[in-house]
């Protein structure tokens, strides 16, 4: 038994599981819209554009040579 026959019995499995699937498809859409709303909460609020405040233009480069020097 050649690795090509595995690794395509192994994808038609999947393929056929997932094209078969009726409430599964239901299921997946619902924690993929869950993970990019939790994702885009903690974007935004635990990890804020704190660059865009500090600094303008081409100060920015100053400004994170300046955080790094001083750590």
């Amino acid at each position: 038994m050649s690795d090509r026959n595995v690794a395509y019995r192994i994808l038609k499995f999947y393929c056929d599981g997932f094209r078969s699937m009726t409430i599964g498809r239901t299921l997946w859409t619902i924690i993929i819209i869950k993970l990019v709303i939790i994702f885009a909460v903690l974007k935004v609020f635990f990890f804020p554009d704190v660059l865009s405040h500090k600094a303008k233009g081409s100060d920015k480069a100053s400004y994170v040579a300046g955080e790094l020097i001083k750590r």
